[in-house]
């Protein structure tokens, strides 16, 4: 599969909604697809970029996933997200042209390289293009803040329950299922990330298991119930955010 989609070119590709190609027209997403570089599948736990490393490229998921952290001066590492296919990273390197964070692939998976001098050329050329990377940076701010609101003082079931929530829409804007897929990230990322221990983790999963809320086979997870996980959630949730059915 992973093959197929390293193969696929922008106007074809099943991702375009949700990456750069969005809005543009076809003879723009030809000229896009003109810039594209298409590295070699990355095997698990390799590095994409690494913190501190010059941003010469942002990349979009081709197929996979990764995994983003910050590592300290004494080498503790801080998981800050996961990415999913259709989804750009290195946005954070705007700042100072440095990436903030290092990078992992948690699968084999694939990419999109988009050497930023060329990116940056042709945003000029073409405003959609501009239009559809502003939209891009805002939708990951957003998503930002979201985090912060959703795993921030709240307890360790919510955390969990949020977090599946947060997947089930993101794999639904795929094109995949919402309510069966695989956790590609270790139990101790998922901890790091939701600030819990691995037992804490692995904990809850057990007790939403129990409930007959989520059924859990070694990394796949299947939501038998969306309402009972929105209903742990949503109470704690402000007025201006709700997930969608």
């Amino acid at each position: 599969m992973e093959s197929v989609f390293h193969k696929v070119d922008c106007l074809h590709c099943r991702l375009s909604a949700l990456c750069l190609p969005y809005g543009l027209r076809p003879d723009e997403i030809s000229r896009l697809e003109n810039i594209v570089q298409r590295k070699r599948p990355i095997k698990a736990d390799d590095y994409l970029y690494r913190q501190e490393d010059q941003c010469l490229s942002l990349f979009a998921v081709k197929s996979g996933s990764f995994r983003s952290f910050i590592s300290n001066a004494d080498g503790n590492e801080q998981t800050v997200g996961f990415y999913l296919p259709g989804e750009l990273m290195g946005l954070d390197s705007f700042k100072n042209g440095r990436f903030h964070c290092s990078v992992v692939a948690l699968e084999t998976s694939t990419v999109c390289e988009l050497p930023l001098s060329r990116l940056n050329e042709l945003s000029n050329k073409i405003p959609n293009l501009q239009a559809q990377l502003l939209r891009i940076v805002g939708t990951q701010i957003v998503s930002d803040h979201d985090k912060i609101v959703l795993l921030g003082n709240r307890s360790a079931t919510e955390k969990m329950a949020t977090f599946l929530l947060m997947l089930s829409q993101r794999y639904s804007a795929l094109g995949f299922s919402s309510t069966e897929f695989n956790l590609t990230m270790h139990r101790h990322d998922i901890a790091n990330f939701l600030g819990l221990t691995i037992e804490t983790v692995s904990r809850q999963l057990s007790v939403l298991s129990k409930k007959g809320v989520i059924t859990v086979k070694q990394r796949g997870v299947q939501i038998n119930n969306l309402d009972s996980l929105k209903t742990i959630v949503e109470p704690c949730l402000p007025n201006s955010f709700k997930f969608v059915s």
